[in-house]
């Protein structure tokens, strides 16, 4: 994946709103609207690889949309083809409007992805990293806001390479909120954070929520996409096995269990055939 932001193109004119789309983007309720997306990987030597399968997925404005699936399933095709990575082999891909592949300059602009792991500028301080990526967008939050809202206020003069593993993963989030996006892309988000700094991150997720942000959530915590999820959609063999909202999931899958019940049972089912992807 691709560092937790993406700094505006150089050759961006100035004045540029990245707050709205391209004159050609088309004016949709959706945030991501895919249909019928396919990427397969063709080797040099053997059988080429379906990752995604036929794949629809719609995320609407203003919502928490959770990505749940088995490694493989196809979570990180899909999101790198969101952000402009990728091109698909077939099917139509738009996000806040455009093609990310034909408006990279929008998509870098107003999308912000937090990936698991990413390279950042380990020898400075956590306030001087995210004056750093602010300078880098036309209108970005205030970094100290962001500081307290990620729960770094006690490590905001404290060296990235000295960080723990929980500090590191909200400074990621930190530096991909500091442009203030229209959406953000969370991968794994949680990973490695003890209960009081994961409820932090929580929160910090909802309040960008509640200012009008979109976010695309790809977890293997059940516990994370039941807290924060509007809708999730679980995906096996690179197609959505089911969604719905957490509710609408266990009492659909597995009436009386959990959401790592409708996990096991879909993924299950899907893996054997059972059932048509939806």
């Amino acid at each position: 994946m691709t560092p937790a932001n993406h700094p505006p193109a150089p050759d961006r004119t100035p004045g540029d709103d990245p707050t709205h789309p391209p004159a050609n983007a088309t004016d949709t309720d959706l945030a991501v609207e895919i249909r019928g997306f396919v990427k397969r990987y063709t080797p040099r030597k053997g059988e080429p690889t379906t990752a995604v399968d036929r794949l629809d997925l719609h995320v609407e404005h203003g919502s928490i949309h959770g990505l749940l699936g088995p490694n493989g399933a196809g979570k990180t095709t899909t999101i790198e083809t969101l952000v402009g990575l990728r091109a698909p082999t077939a099917g139509t891909v738009r996000v806040l409007g455009v093609d990310p592949r034909a408006d990279r300059d929008h998509i870098r602009r107003a999308v912000a992805v937090q990936p698991q792991h990413a390279a950042v500028f380990n020898h400075q301080t956590v306030a001087e990293l995210l004056r750093a990526w602010a300078s880098f967008h036309p209108e970005p939050d205030d970094p100290d806001a962001v500081i307290e809202r990620m729960g770094l206020t006690a490590s905001r003069d404290v060296r990235v390479h000295r960080l723990s593993g929980g500090q590191r993963q909200r400074l990621l989030v930190g530096t991909a909120l500091v442009s203030r996006p229209l959406l953000l892309v969370l991968d794994e988000p949680s990973t490695g954070l003890d209960p009081n700094a994961r409820e932090d991150l929580w929160e910090a997720v909802r309040a960008y929520r509640a200012d009008g942000g979109t976010v695309l959530l790809s977890t293997h915590s059940m516990e994370e996409a039941a807290a924060l999820c509007d809708r999730i959609s679980v995906l096996d063999h690179g197609r959505v096995a089911a969604e719905g909202t957490a509710e609408s999931l266990i009492e659909e899958h597995a009436p009386g269990g959990t959401l790592a019940d409708v996990f096991r049972t879909v993924t299950t089912r899907a893996a054997e055939g059972g059932e048509e992807a939806a």
